[in-house]
């Protein structure tokens, strides 16, 4: 689509936080472009969403496609593009996208976070021949197989969980005592025949030819170290994708995280952020808590644009 040259608002990012950020910027009457390479953002690889309010149960990808269909009631410009760059200049920003720029009075930043790695041997050797960071994606190549899920806290909990309906077993391995998860869903996984937790107890190395046929444990499991397995799963959490903005100044928390204050302003004026990127909400990652921090950020915007202080 052939953009403006400059908007009042440029939201980045079509996941939860920038979503809620589009459809609040509408109502306040702040034409706006979005700029994201897809919609729903890592809230798609949700298998099973049972805590959005008014919905008992609905997938990650079908509640993403629902935002996205009423943020576009209010005909919001959308681009599909990577944000190769932000440059801050006298009056705003400029926004690099894959093929052309715009400018912008104020940015809502809602890039999300990127997984985790746990750069052991063979991680990256057997990337897409084994090992995976997505259960909700490729947990179906899996079928009646053996695989493992590295990591315990509630995504990797959750992706048990989900690759049970497939795999034939299925070894959760994490370095704590206990899972630290929603009580819901680690009774689902003590109550799973196929799921085999293993505490205490680190992935050294990812072993196998053409693909993935064992790890290397630093604890022995029925007498080996050894496991023979078809799937690696690391679940070992996310970092905020805030390389973007380290050029700008942005203040950043201990973890990378972009600092916000109550109203999603940052520590440069006309710059915004919302949602898994930010220290908002003390850290609870949840869809809703970004859905939240997106509607606060847009109404900051709101308040920024029309030259006034905030409360």
């Amino acid at each position: 689509m052939s953009l403006k040259e400059e908007y009042p608002l440029v939201i980045i990012g079509g996941g939860p936080a920038g979503l809620t950020a589009s459809i609040y910027a509408s109502r306040y009457r702040v034409d706006h472009l979005i700029a994201a390479v897809s919609i729903g953002g890592s809230a798609n690889e949700a298998h099973r969403v049972e805590n959005w309010p008014g919905i008992n149960q609905i997938s990650g990808t079908e509640l993403m496609q629902n935002m996205w269909n009423h943020a576009k009631v209010y005909t919001p410009d959308f681009y599909s593009s990577d944000v190769k760059k932000i440059t801050k200049e006298d009056q705003g920003f400029e926004i690099h996208l894959t093929d052309q720029k715009v400018k912008t009075k104020s940015i809502v930043f809602a890039g999300g976070t990127e997984y985790r790695r746990l750069s052991v041997p063979g991680e990256s050797d057997f990337l897409g021949r084994g090992v995976s960071y997505c259960a909700t994606c490729d947990g179906g190549f899996f079928k009646g197989k053996t695989v493992a899920v590295i990591g315990g806290a509630n995504s990797a909990i959750m992706a048990a969980v989900e690759l049970s309906q497939n795999c034939e077993k299925i070894y959760l391995i994490y370095r704590g005592e206990e899972l630290k998860g929603e009580t819901i869903w680690i009774e689902k996984v003590k109550n799973n025949e196929k799921i085999i937790t293993l505490p205490l107890t680190n992935l050294l190395k990812i072993e196998g030819g053409n693909k993935v046929e064992r790890v290397i444990l630093d604890k022995e499991y029925q007498g080996k170290t050894d496991l023979a397995l078809d799937g690696v799963f690391i679940e070992i959490g996310t970092s905020p994708m805030a390389r973007l903005v380290e050029n700008l100044g942005v203040d950043l928390d201990d973890k990378g995280a972009i600092k916000i204050n109550n109203f999603g302003e940052t520590s440069l004026k006309g710059f915004f952020a919302a949602g898994d990127v930010t220290n908002g909400s003390g850290g609870f990652r949840q869809i809703i808590t970004a859905s939240a921090e997106g509607a606060v950020a847009a109404r900051g915007v709101f308040e920024y644009l029309k030259g006034n202080k905030f409360i």
